[in-house]
């Protein structure tokens, strides 16, 4: 029975890698969790009772639940293509999709069975990353790869951090304010490596069109490093309850050092081009969150919700996005999807975040654009579900058996190493 049940595990489509069934939950609760969300707010509908309350279970399940998954996701299929090392086999997928549904499942019904199982779940998914990942992160002679594994053990830290506070009966949000940061860390980490495929691919498209184009694009590491400093800086100064002034300041450094990165993607028309625009858009996102947040905390904090969604549903929401159809299609052996849904789905989400920053200002309709926001989100990601959930349910299309780039270009389409 078990050898049959192996077999058949062997043949399904959705375990072929590992992004397949981490970026599928990635979707199913983006949707499920922002519906619940909506329900709690416009019809009271109840959540799962979790330590620190609604707020707590929202902003957990956004970030070590839907974020996590993705970062999971990407990091497990890009790691070995980084390093050049052998891909992670199906019961490595299998292995944290279990892990990861167990997390949620404990940390939903924390109310009823206490903390602990959340605790031991969460933590050990969030541990489990770095620890697997570390001698092929670290083993690099050139040290590319230690901004990865300093993100992913950073994220393991606040998820310990944020257990440890509600197992104590601590109110744990200064731990998710802190994940905000590690998060943006992270797609600065990881969005140097994706736009010097799609730039340079868009900037070829034009060369190959007979434009001239003088220049490729580098992701130059000054201006990425000093972004994810200043970042890191306001981070631990907002998770050591500093000033409010000085955090605003601190948050401006990081804005300002944001905006210094976009420099880099001033590229001509070839940035118009929808990958390239869809991921320059992550960094606007990012920007105006910090800065959002330095002029809420000058002033009286009151607003700090604005930027703090800039940042999770504009930065976090678009960026996932991105990697969702450009790693999630290209690495299950198709081309780049040319069709008009994703423009129109991320267009949604950065209204959405949009609306849902408006929502935060002092005086402004805030229950109404919430609402409004999250509808754009949840309109997104099932426009998301719809085209991509297929794909990885659904054998490689160029007869690829593992994680790599659409074997025939020609035939399918130029691919996009991540």
């Amino acid at each position: 029975m078990l050898s049959t049940l192996n077999r058949r595990l062997r043949g399904w489509p959705l375990l072929l890698c590992s992004f397949r069934p981490l970026f599928l939950v990635t979707l199913l609760l983006g949707l499920l969790g922002v519906a619940s969300w909506l329900g709690f707010l416009g019809f009271g509908l109840p959540l799962p009772a979790v330590p620190g309350g609604p707020v707590v279970w929202h902003a957990h399940e956004l970030l070590l639940g839907f974020g996590l998954a993705a970062v999971a996701g990407f990091v497990l299929t890009a790691v070995p293509e980084f390093t050049v090392t052998a891909a992670f086999g199906r019961h490595v997928g299998l292995g944290f999709l279990l892990l990861w549904l167990a997390a949620r499942l404990c940390f939903w019904l924390s109310g009823i069975i206490g903390p602990w199982p959340a605790a031991l779940c969460n933590s050990a998914f969030a541990l489990a990353l770095p620890v697997l990942l570390a001698p092929r992160l670290l083993g690099d002679p050139l040290r590319r790869q230690y901004g990865f594994f300093g993100g992913l053990s950073a994220l393991a830290l606040v998820t310990l951090g944020f257990h440890f506070d509600a197992v104590s009966g601590h109110y744990p949000m200064r731990w998710l304010h802190a994940g905000i940061g590690v998060m943006m860390v992270l797609i600065v980490v990881a969005m140097s490596r994706i736009s010097m495929r799609i730039l340079n691919d868009a900037i070829q498209a034009r060369r190959d069109a007979g434009h001239e184009v003088d220049e490729d694009y580098r992701a130059r590491p000054p201006r990425r490093n000093l972004a994810i400093f200043c970042i890191s800086l306001f981070t631990l100064g907002e998770w050591l309850a500093l000033p409010e002034p000085l955090n605003g300041w601190l948050a401006l450094a990081a804005a300002a050092a944001v905006f210094n990165l976009l420099n880099d993607w001033h590229i001509g028309r070839a940035l118009l081009e929808r990958w390239s625009l869809l991921l320059y858009s992550v960094y606007w996102l990012m920007a105006l969150g910090y800065a959002a947040l330095g002029v809420s905390l000058l002033a009286d904090g009151s607003a700090s919700s604005a930027g703090r969604h800039l940042l999770t549903l504009g930065a976090m929401g678009v960026s996932i996005l991105g990697v969702l159809c450009i790693a999630g299609r290209t690495h299950s052996g198709h081309a780049l999807d040319q069709r008009h849904w994703v423009p129109i789905a991320a267009s949604l989400l950065v209204l959405a975040a949009l609306l849902r920053a408006g929502a935060g200002l002092t005086g402004a309709p805030s229950q109404a654009l919430t609402l409004l926001a999250g509808v754009g989100w949840l309109a997104a990601f099932a426009l998301a579900l719809r085209y991509l959930a297929p794909v990885w349910l659904s054998p490689r299309p160029d007869g690829g058996t593992g994680c790599e780039e659409p074997l025939d270009e020609h035939a399918t389409g130029a691919g996009c190493q991540v």
